[in-house]
């Protein structure tokens, strides 16, 4: 059994049948393209409509973590005055450099922590604008909603911060100007 065994190998292997041929195929490379970005996406200073929604989201959850933190280190409790908005201007200026841009489906979506697990095999845009967006939109929220009612908020729980920053009235996710295009805007010097 062993001879036979041993000439049918070497014939295999002179016949140039190799263990590709034997065991089929390696399966074809799977090639997964980036995103492509708009010239908006690429270059603008501002966070997109389309992305506002998660972003807003991703914000909501990294102000929530940072409070979080801070409250377990002094038991709980609530924390001064003085030590929230400290919290908060270190949670906007923080690197933001976890988060990144993904297509799934045709769909460009925010990814990075606090947000909703995206396909694992899509390719992931971070850095670039990206960093800077978020940090600016963070301080926008921090500007117009007040230090204060933020952290009233995240008193409450991370659904009421979430409801206050990203779906109330005037919020990114509102009446469902995440899903589609946003209307052209007209110019100041248009007008």
């Amino acid at each position: 059994m062993q001879t036979v065994l041993a000439v049918w190998l070497a014939l295999s292997l002179l016949a140039g049948m190799g263990a590709e041929e034997m065991c089929g195929a390696p399966p074809a490379a799977r090639s997964i393209p980036a995103p492509q970005l708009s010239p908006e996406e690429r270059l603008s200073p501002h966070m997109p409509e389309s992305l506002r929604c998660d972003a807003c989201h991703a914000i909501a959850f990294q102000i929530e973590e940072q409070l979080r933190r801070a409250e377990g280190k002094v038991g709980r409790k609530a924390l001064s005055e003085p030590d929230y908005m400290e919290v908060l201007e270190r949670s906007c200026s923080q690197g933001w450099e976890s988060y990144g841009v993904q297509e799934l489906d045709g769909e460009k979506r925010l990814a990075g922590p606090g947000l909703p697990t995206q396909e694992p095999m899509t390719v992931m845009v971070t850095g670039g604008p990206w960093p800077g967006r978020l940090s600016k939109m963070c301080h926008g929220y921090v500007g117009e909603r007040g230090e204060t009612q933020i952290y009233g908020a995240h008193r409450r729980g991370p659904a009421a911060l979430r409801e206050l920053l990203c779906h109330g009235e005037k919020g990114a996710c509102a009446g469902g100007k995440a899903g589609g295009p946003a209307p052209p805007k007209v110019m100041q010097n248009e007008l």
